[in-house]
């Protein structure tokens, strides 16, 4: 399916999203592309997906939801193997790569004002802290102490590490595009130098994270990053609980953004009484309760413990879908 004739009124700018595994992979693709049409309805939207995803989609005539249909081959249906080839995926002249646990909450027009002057890049932070591919438990006070982040500047001779955040990349120009992804499938494969541990190793994980290879390339490459916590313009926040407002449609949402970013780091503690004995013990520090009620472009549902959130309003979206397209019930997968 050819999107070239959609192309005109924004210059070549499309979304893309990418789909495999189980049937309910292709229902948040699906959810995630509906939610854009609210906001745009005229930036194409691609989904690159394996060939069962393609074929159910085809089944329940959903394929005009997409404006470029693309197989994704066997090789290639992982984190890494995507995200370390999206050079080879770039069905628009300005790509802009999105996870499909994320939904678009406002107009996107001045983000993608924002993107336009690059030719790659994702959200992220100038400066990654020692939680970025590190252990998610308490071994992270050894790291720290053991000062195990100056093992990866060091061995690969960096004055910063980059910290990316990939449920958001963007890429326009092919050349620069490849070169991030073979730099960061070769640091990838230089794993055992660096500090990072595979995100394979955690309860629940499938695939291992692209995040700290593609930031390392960055970094190498000396390319800009665009800013994940920017204020009211930020890209992409957390759906967190507690430090969320929205109603059940997700139509109004502001999430609370502490400008102490040491403060704002504390948000994804999963017990809420925890957290909030850390925000009261670190009260003492300048500008500890310095906040702003900000609505993103993207609200993500990045962290394991807050997706039945998404979960919800998925599958409400998904029986919406399917009364709209009077998909018969017959051999439909239901959203679980």
């Amino acid at each position: 399916m050819n999107a070239d004739t959609n192309l005109t009124r924004h210059q070549g700018e499309g979304y893309v999203y990418t789909s495999h595994g189980k049937p309910r992979y292709l229902i948040y693709a699906l959810v995630a592309a509906r939610r854009i049409r609210v906001f745009d309805p005229d930036r194409p939207i691609a989904l690159i997906c394996s060939e069962d995803h393609l074929n159910l989609l085809k089944s329940w005539n959903l394929s005009e939801m997409f404006q470029h249909l693309q197989p994704l081959d066997e090789k290639y249906q992982s984190i890494t193997g995507f995200k370390h080839h999206t050079d080879q995926f770039m069905p628009f002249e300005r790509n802009l790569y999105l996870d499909t646990d994320m939904l678009l909450l406002r107009d996107p027009g001045n983000l993608w004002h924002q993107l336009r002057p690059f030719s790659y890049t994702v959200t992220g932070q100038e400066s990654a802290d020692v939680f970025f591919g590190g252990p998610k438990h308490f071994g992270i006070v050894f790291d720290a102490v053991t000062h195990k982040r100056k093992k990866t500047t060091r061995n690969f001779n960096l004055t910063h590490l980059y910290r990316a955040q990939t449920g958001i990349m963007y890429a326009s120009d092919p050349k620069t595009t490849k070169e991030v992804n073979q730099l960061a499938r070769e640091f990838y494969q230089r794993q055992p130098e660096t500090h990072f541990i595979s995100r394979q190793n955690e309860k629940g994980r499938v695939f291992d994270s692209c995040e700290w290879s593609l930031a390392m390339a960055m970094t190498h490459m000396k390319l800009h990053m665009i800013p994940w916590f920017n204020g009211y313009e930020s890209p992409q926040l957390d759906f967190i609980s507690g430090l969320t407002q929205y109603d059940e449609r997700f139509e109004n949402v502001t999430c609370k953004y502490f400008c102490n970013p040491f403060i704002h780091s504390l948000r994804g503690i999963k017990t809420h009484k925890l957290r909030s004995f850390y925000f009261g013990l670190f009260n003492i520090f300048p500008r500890a309760q310095d906040h702003m009620w900000v609505t993103p472009y993207f609200l993500h549902f990045g962290w394991k413990h807050e997706k039945h959130h998404l979960n919800r309003y998925a599958s409400q979206e998904w029986d919406a879908i399917r009364k709209e397209y009077s998909i018969s019930e017959l051999n439909m997968p239901p959203f679980s």
